[in-house]
């Protein structure tokens, strides 16, 4: 599937502390490995999938030119409109098998890493706290963490340090310090 430059999208049901659920509704653009929040509801209908598609289109039209192919389960919520909007732009819509997660695994993976890194960690009490940590968790999934196995590299053009002069080092913090990053100071 990443050699087809596909696009995976799902729904993430989460519970909150007050027996609500909500629904996350995302993208994921496999080649890129870049994810794309497409809204937070506690009635996903086709009417509102749709408009999340066009949405998308909207706002990530230059990232999604060279797409071809977008995965996505058989839920009711995925209508014909929902896979009309994405062949208006000739990209092939594929539907998974029925009862098969393992079909969607770039997004099912996601909905697990949000799970056991994020919302394993912490109570969720309304829509609007959601909302914000979901979207610090996909800032840090898009820009902050190693895509690559080497990563993070040292610099070429920075000495290492001596041992006698310890490096001073920062510390950034998200989704309300579930998430921690280091890095040295300049």
């Amino acid at each position: 599937m990443r050699s087809q430059a596909a696009v995976a999208c799902d729904f993430a049901p989460i519970d909150t502390a007050l027996l609500r659920r909500y629904y996350l509704r995302f993208f994921i653009d496999i080649t890129a490995r870049e994810l794309f929040l497409a809204g937070v509801t506690t009635n996903p209908t086709g009417q509102w999938t749709t408009q999340a598609a066009r949405n998308l289109f909207l706002r990530r039209a230059g990232t999604l030119t060279g797409t071809r192919a977008l995965v996505h389960d058989r839920g009711s919520q995925f209508t014909h409109a929902f896979d009309e909007i994405f062949r208006a732009e000739e990209i092939e819509v594929l539907k998974t098998s029925i009862r098969a997660p393992v079909t969607n695994t770039f997004a099912e993976r996601w909905i697990g890493s949000l799970r056991r890194g994020l919302l394993d960690r912490t109570i969720i009490w309304n829509q609007r706290q959601l909302e914000r940590i979901v979207v610090d968790c996909i800032a840090h999934y898009n820009h902050h963490r190693p895509l690559d196995p080497q990563s993070p590299r040292p610099e070429p053009h920075k000495p290492p340090h001596p041992l006698h002069l310890a490096p001073r080092v920062t510390k950034t913090t998200r989704c309300h310090g579930l998430i921690n990053g280091y890095r040295n100071a300049a």
